[in-house]
């Protein structure tokens, strides 16, 4: 299990995601959730992936490559982020339509949701959240923000918090305090997280940052914050349920 947030906000977007692969409890590794394709000055692009490892390792690898390649359609030269969005979707069912092929009769899901968010120059900030058949759906002004994998127990906090207005500093707050409650609620959520911030028409993938368990803010924020819910709930009127 994984847990990704993207943020699609009016001043930039933010990207969070945990690092930990569970494959039983003799089986959890590390490896890297957030992937940047970035074009200096032109455009940023930023993937997180969940689901089945060995699928979303595939799809970037294969993003990668074809980069190279500047005959063939690939995400440095794409026209917008839509159709970033759709060159990924026909990657997934590409990797999974070959893996599952070769595994026939076999019941290992290699199913994987991926999110897409960056700019291309000449166009605005866009987000999307790619499903496994390959369609996708995009961030709205209503709905700046999409989770992938282990999203529950971090949804509230965003709810309540997260407007399209939100600030960037504010939203990446907001990001790692729904990442912490997950982090204590599924043990097959862990460190260390990569997180992003990309200020709108930056055209920068420098505000990159991997926080593991000794980071001082990452501890300070989790720490007030658990400290700040027991004292609120202390101070709650006494029960009264009569009327």
């Amino acid at each position: 299990m994984t847990y990704c947030v993207a943020m699609r906000l009016s001043s930039g977007l933010v990207f969070v995601s945990d690092s930990r692969t569970n494959a039983g409890v003799d089986h959890i590794s590390t490896f890297r959730k957030l992937h940047v394709f970035h074009q200096s000055d032109e455009r940023v692009l930023v993937i997180q992936s969940a689901g089945n490892l060995a699928t979303t390792q595939s799809i970037i690898s294969l993003l990668h490559r074809r980069c190279s390649d500047d005959e063939r359609e690939n995400l440095l030269n794409v026209k917008s982020l839509y159709d970033a969005a759709s060159l990924l979707g026909e990657t997934v069912r590409e990797v999974i339509a070959r893996d599952s092929g070769a595994n026939q009769g076999g019941n290992t899901d290699f199913s994987c949701n991926l999110l897409l968010g960056g700019q291309i120059k000449g166009e605005g900030l866009r987000l999307f959240h790619i499903y496994p058949q390959g369609n996708f759906i995009e961030a709205t002004h209503d709905t700046p923000y999409f989770q992938i994998g282990e999203s529950k127990y971090g949804k509230p906090i965003i709810d309540r918090v997260l407007s399209y207005d939100t600030a960037l500093d504010q939203a990446m707050q907001c990001a790692l305090i729904s990442m912490d409650s997950t982090l204590r609620s599924n043990l097959s959520v862990g460190l260390p997280l990569d997180v992003m911030t990309y200020p709108t028409d930056s055209f920068s993938a420098a505000q990159q940052h991997r926080i593991t368990e000794t980071h001082p803010y990452f501890d300070m924020i989790r720490k007030g914050w658990g400290e700040g819910l027991l004292s609120i709930f202390g101070q709650l009127p006494p029960l009264k349920l009569e009327e």
